[in-house]
């Protein structure tokens, strides 16, 4: 699914650095030797990441985006709860009337349910909860990991606006994706626009999201363009289609996300 979302950043503030460059463990993996988990995803780090989608009442966004800004934070400073908000978006184009929101958890599935924990004794987050069941007209989320060879997702300047680039793999070829895109991603360094990649644990299986910057529409294309001039680029986009099972209208579902934190 692609999504075209604005927004701004999760924690940092406009006066936070850029991001640097993703590094590229260019290393083929070695498949059928363990899980894929511990094949792909970063050995020296233990962040497990919650990407949640809601889909609000159209007449409700506004009070969505306010109750969300008002609470989601508090979260993300108390050093109490070990989580992160690493972005909070809202769809601009793609999927309507939708929020996108990204949690890393730093120790992973222990720090996760030790928030879960928390968070059922916590009265205002209880009221939160009822309150924005009232705005929603569905949700769901899925628990991810990162892949090696991306940094991991820090602040950044803006105001940018970020695409959501979401893959369906056909089941067997998630390492084999992993190694591709191993290679590829040094053609996608220029403008620095590679936020993070991660790839589904719990929830739908077999999906990746890519998730990138951009400082507006125009430099999207611009930059999306120069990389189709690099020498190994089309090879790459060739075989991201070969393990797709769901491919899009255009070239993968995606989003375009504003108004985030990140």
């Amino acid at each position: 699914m692609q999504h075209l979302c604005g927004g701004a950043a999760a924690a940092g503030g406009p006066g936070a650095p850029r991001w640097g460059r993703c590094g590229c463990s260019c290393g083929a993996v070695d498949p059928r030797k363990d899980a894929h988990s511990t094949l792909l995803s970063k050995k020296e780090t233990s962040n497990l990441y919650k990407i949640q989608f809601h889909n609000v009442k159209p007449e409700y966004l506004d009070a969505y985006n306010s109750l969300t800004e008002a609470v989601l934070p508090k979260l993300h400073l108390d050093e109490d709860y070990p989580c992160s908000l690493v972005g909070n978006w809202n769809t601009w184009y793609g999927e309507q009337d939708q929020a996108v929101h990204l949690w890393r958890f730093s120790g992973g599935y222990p720090a996760l349910m030790d928030c879960m924990n928390k968070l059922k004794n916590n009265k205002e987050y209880l009221e939160f909860r009822r309150e924005r069941s009232q705005m929603l007209l569905s949700r769901r989320n899925q628990l991810l990991l990162e892949f090696s060879f991306w940094n991991e997702p820090q602040p950044r300047l803006g105001p940018n606006i970020y695409e959501l680039r979401t893959y369906k793999l056909k089941p067997g070829t998630m390492i084999e994706w992993g190694n591709n895109w191993a290679r590829a991603i040094k053609y996608r360094q220029e403008n620095q626009e590679a936020v993070g990649g991660f790839f589904s644990q719990i929830g739908e299986l077999y999906v990746v999201h890519h998730l990138w910057a951009y400082k507006d529409l125009q430099s999207r294309e611009e930059t999306r363009n120069a990389a189709w001039r690099k020498r190994g680029w089309d090879e790459n986009v060739y075989y991201t289609d070969g393990v797709s099972r769901s491919l899009p209208r255009l070239d993968c579902n995606g989003l375009i996300l504003a108004h985030s934190n990140l």
